[in-house]
């Protein structure tokens, strides 16, 4: 216990310093009015952590002055940067017309995503006084290399003002279309297509698996509790590789509610290679059995556990067993297996039903069954392969 809370006063001290030595070197423009120790009030603040995001970083933020409920206030950390998003940035921020701009840059982040985050926040607060709660209502966490639909913000504030409890309105991802350049990559991406949107038409209402990293829209006094109980929001350590994840059931645990809602869009980019597809679902999967190991078998955690389990052993079982009936069916004909073509039935009308939101040429993708269980290898692949890791690898890291 000594030895954690060393290491959130040494992440404090970290952040603090940074924090200085960032104030000294963003331009502020438009925005002076945002200086630290200001009694400013926000209904909606923006929180964009960058990453050589110089590509999308632009369209990540047109997407925002693009709402019907503008934010008050978009933060953009560059972190861990080499490229020009730091100028694409800034050139945003210094246009006129679009909601006032912070852009703060880290160059020396060890803490990733969660410290650029933790370092957004640590600004906020600064400049509102030192805390949340009373001066800021709404903060929004999103990605660089994701678009929100033009009424992200309205939505996710209608739905975090139905109930006082509800902490988190997590956005419903779908991913963008219109970038293969080849049959195989048609393939990879469009199964990625439709695995977000058969993830979003299903996802549960109040108790979701995690808020996304795409787009997450928080109460602030639920992001000030978090402060207030352990020092922080997003955990900073190397081995935390899902920080929104973890953050989900930090906020479980501190007696809010999460929630999810259709309506709420993100557009997000998708893997465009085999590799960066294991590289990004390994990453995702080993942290997410990292912090199961850590917290253990808990209410909050026991349907992540299961969900996992249930994953792994179905797509297994489906693999091992498909492959023994086809071989039958090869061997002794039709009349030989009447429940499997009974299942196929069943696998072909089943898996199309839960992709009829995205229209029928999804549905016919999934009733032809072979895309989707090619798709069930490369999924197994790296359930297994990131089980193995979080038990066998001892420091975990970023690719």
């Amino acid at each position: 216990m000594a030895g954690t809370t060393a290491r959130r006063e040494r992440a404090r001290a970290t952040r603090s310093d940074a924090s200085q030595a960032a104030r000294s070197r963003h331009r502020r423009g438009r925005t002076a009015l945002v200086e630290p120790g200001s009694t400013a009030h926000y209904d909606t603040v923006i929180l964009v952590p960058a990453r050589n995001e110089e590509a999308g970083v632009l369209t990540s933020l047109n997407s925002l002055a693009a709402q019907s409920r503008r934010p008050d206030l978009i933060i953009v950390v560059v972190n861990n940067s080499t490229d020009r998003t730091e100028q694409f940035a800034q050139q945003f921020a210094d246009d006129p017309r679009t909601p006032a701009t912070v852009v703060l840059n880290l160059p020396e982040n060890p803490h990733k995503k969660a410290g650029a985050l933790n370092h957004g926040l640590d600004w906020l607060r600064q400049a509102v006084g030192g805390r949340l709660t009373g001066a800021v209502r709404h903060v929004l966490v999103m990605d660089a290399d994701t678009e929100l639909h033009p009424k992200f913000i309205e939505r996710a504030r209608n739905v975090i003002s139905s109930g006082p409890e509800i902490g988190g309105v997590s956005a419903a991802c779908l991913g963008r279309t219109d970038l293969w350049r080849s049959p195989w990559q048609r393939y990879l991406l469009g199964m990625q297509i439709i695995e977000y949107g058969r993830a979003a038409n299903s996802r549960y209402r109040r108790d979701v698996h995690t808020m996304s990293g795409a787009g997450s829209f928080y109460r602030a006094e639920a992001l000030q509790s978090l402060i207030d109980w352990r020092g922080e929001v997003f955990w900073e350590d190397h081995r935390n590789l899902v920080e929104d994840y973890e953050t989900t059931l930090a906020l479980k645990e501190s007696g809010w509610k999460v929630t999810a809602n259709q309506l709420c869009i993100a557009y997000t980019d998708l893997m465009p290679t085999l590799r960066e597809l294991i590289q990004q679902r390994e990453r995702w999967s080993r942290g997410t059995v990292d912090t199961l190991r850590n917290r253990g078998w808990t209410k909050f955690t026991w349907h992540s556990i299961t969900t996992l389990i249930l994953g792994l052993l179905g797509g297994i079982y489906v693999l091992t067993w498909g492959t023994g009936q086809l071989w039958l069916l090869a061997r002794h004909g039709v009349s030989h297996q009447p429940l499997f073509w009974a299942l196929v039935g069943f696998w072909i009308v089943y898996p199309a039903l839960r992709v009829r939101n995205l229209g029928w040429k999804a549905m016919l993708v999934e009733a032809s069954l072979i895309p989707e269980l090619v798709y069930t290898v490369v999924r197994t692949y790296w359930l297994l392969s990131s089980i193995v890791k979080s038990y066998v690898t001892r420091v975990s890291a970023w690719k």
